[in-house]
């Protein structure tokens, strides 16, 4: 039985032809570092033929009050609401292969019904593995290669993928439970967590989203459109560059937060790279004010 309380099929969303394909599931959650979710989901809509397949009920979903959508007033009328939408689409990928893309803000409240919900679709459009990102801030630098923590409910899919991470208890999101409860339910999911430098938590971090896009590709053996993100990409390096150079005191920040990449990945003395001495580590207090200005104008230029 359909949850039709929390999501409806589009009326023109043609189902009669079986297309089974992976879901990627970009709801923003309370932490995304480098606005990954937002930055790979709008490139996948803009670099495809999105056709929304079904839509969730936001109205039972969402805390208004909490995270008030957007209006525009002009003069003496209300004139623009930025209604939030939960969508499900169903693009293709370069070479014809079927996917689905789910996105929107994170629910705020029924998430067991959510999941119920997903599982409904999943079995109704023959979804075969669901895969999530986000960005989570960490002390690196974006001189170096992008790191990834990979999750999975089954560690085949995580390979010889290593994480910086050992047992530890963190806030729940909701792509996080949905993965939880598909791997009780012996289905497959897999997620990666985007390592993103401290500094550019708050800034669009296109080389984040890239590497998300390229991680999500070979796990699942689409070929999804990357040309637009790689300018993006290209086009972040080039600003953030030309901005550290007229900091010394980023400069400063940078090339310490190398010394400390650049001695993990060479295993001298420390067992991942939040167990470092203290006083190597930049504070966020001292990253926040010495780039303060510096992520302002990174976030005005995107």
């Amino acid at each position: 039985m359909e949850h039709n309380d929390l999501y409806r099929i589009e009326s023109d969303a043609d189902l009669t032809t079986p297309r089974p394909g992976v879901l990627v599931v970009l709801l923003g959650g309370f932490v995304d570092a480098g606005q990954i979710q937002n930055t790979l989901g709008d490139h996948l809509l803009e670099s495809g033929d999105p056709e929304v397949v079904a839509s969730f009920d936001v109205d039972r979903l969402l805390d208004y009050r909490d995270r008030r959508p957007a209006m525009v007033f002009d003069t003496n009328r209300w004139v623009e609401y930025e209604d939030p939408a939960m969508l499900l689409h169903r693009l293709v990928d370069r070479d014809g292969q079927t996917y689905y893309l789910l996105t929107g803000p994170e629910p705020d409240y029924r998430w067991e019904g959510v999941v119920d919900a997903v599982r409904e679709l999943m079995d109704r459009l023959e979804v075969s593995m669901v895969v999530t990102t986000h960005g989570i801030p960490m002390a690196v630098p974006h001189t170096r290669p992008v790191g990834m923590t990979a999750h999975a409910t089954d560690e085949a899919l995580v390979g010889d993928a290593r994480s910086p991470f050992g047992r530890v208890q963190v806030p729940a999101s909701f792509a996080a439970l949905l993965e939880l409860r598909l791997g009780e339910a012996g289905r497959q999911a897999l997620g990666f967590a985007i390592h993103t430098p401290h500094y550019l938590a708050n800034a669009e971090w296109a080389e984040g989203a890239l590497a998300a896009l390229g991680a999500i590709s070979q796990a699942t053996g689409l070929d999804l459109p990357n040309d637009d993100l790689v300018a993006r990409a290209r086009a972040g390096q080039q600003a953030i560059a030309a901005e550290v150079d007229k900091s010394d005191e980023a400069r400063a920040v940078i090339t310490q937060l190398e010394h400390q990449y650049d001695a993990f990945v060479e295993g001298q003395e420390r067992p991942s790279l939040l167990a470092t001495e203290a006083s190597q580590i930049p504070s966020a207090d001292e990253l926040g004010a010495e780039f303060e200005d510096f992520l302002r104008t990174v976030s005005d230029d995107d």
